[in-house]
C-alpha cells in the first residue's frame, strides 16, 4: 500500500514539474516574441529602406515558437491549432500583428504557433528570357507543409512589370495565419485589407477592424472543429 501511495505522489510531482516547465516556456516565448518584434520599432528596414512600423505587443500574447518540422508532426497527429507564418521585419506582418493578438485574446486563444519563414522557403525569380528559375531551395519540411496545406495556400506568382507570372506552385507567404482542424488546413487569413495599399501606410480604424474580424472569424471556424470550412469564408 505504501508503495502505491509513493507511486501516486511521484506521478503527481512529475506532473506538476512538467506543467510548470511548459508554462514557463510558453511565458518565455511570449516575452521573446514581444521583445523580438518591438526591438526593431522605427528602425530602417534593411530590404526596403523605410522605417519599420512601431508595434506594441502584449507580454501575455499567445505565440509559441515552433518550426516547420514541429508543425508537420502536429498535423500528422491530427491535432487542431493555429499557426502564424511570418518574420519580424516583414512590413505586412507588422501591419496586422497587433490585431491578431487582440482577436486571440478576445477569443481566449492560449496558443498560436509561430514559424519564422526566414530561410526555409524556396525562392524563385525570372531570368532574362522570362523563365522561372529557382535561386534557393526550400527545406524538406517546408515542402511537406506546402503539400499538407495546399488546399488553402495561394499560388506562387512573380511579377514582370505589371504582369503576374505563375510558377505552377503554392507558397506560404508572410503573413499567413492558418487554422488546422484535426490535421487538416481549413482556413487561411492574411488580415491585410485591400485599403492598405502600402504596408507602411496609416492603419485606420477601418483597416484595423478588418484585420481583427478576419482573425476572429478564423478562430471561430476552428472552434467549430470543422474540417469543411470554405476557403475565404470570412
Amino acid at each position: 500500500m505504501k508503495k502505491i501511495f509513493k507511486l501516486i505522489v511521484y506521478i503527481i510531482i512529475i506532473s506538476i514539474i512538467v506543467t510548470g516547465c511548459t508554462s514557463k516556456k510558453e511565458n518565455s516565448d511570449s516575452i521573446k516574441f514581444k521583445e523580438e518584434y518591438e526591438s526593431i520599432n522605427n528602425e530602417k528596414n534593411k530590404k526596403t529602406g523605410k522605417k519599420n512600423r512601431a508595434v506594441t505587443i502584449s507580454k501575455d500574447n499567445p505565440f509559441i515558437y515552433s518550426s516547420a518540422e514541429e508543425v508537420l508532426e502536429k498535423i500528422n497527429k491530427k491535432e487542431s491549432f493555429i499557426i502564424y507564418f511570418g518574420f519580424k521585419d516583414c512590413p505586412w506582418c507588422r501591419s496586422i500583428i497587433e490585431e491578431l493578438v487582440r482577436a486571440s485574446k478576445d477569443k481566449k486563444v492560449e496558443k498560436i504557433y509561430y514559424v519564422d519563414v526566414t530561410g526555409i522557403r524556396d525562392e524563385k525569380e525570372l531570368d532574362e528570357d522570362g523563365n522561372v528559375v529557382t535561386t534557393s531551395e526550400g527545406t524538406e519540411a517546408y515542402k511537406s507543409l506546402i503539400e499538407k496545406m495546399s488546399n488553402v495556400l495561394e499560388d506562387y506568382t512573380l511579377k514582370k512589370d505589371d504582369e503576374k507570372i505563375e510558377t505552377g506552385e503554392k507558397r506560404i507567404y508572410a503573413p499567413n495565419v492558418v487554422a488546422i482542424s484535426k490535421g487538416k488546413a481549413i482556413q487561411l487569413e492574411t488580415g491585410i485589407s485591400e485599403k492598405l495599399e502600402d504596408p507602411y501606410g496609416e492603419l485606420t480604424k477601418e483597416i484595423k477592424n478588418y484585420s481583427y474580424n478576419k482573425f476572429k472569424c478564423l478562430i471561430e471556424c476552428l472552434e467549430e472543429e470543422s474540417t469543411t470550412c470554405q476557403k475565404d469564408m470570412c
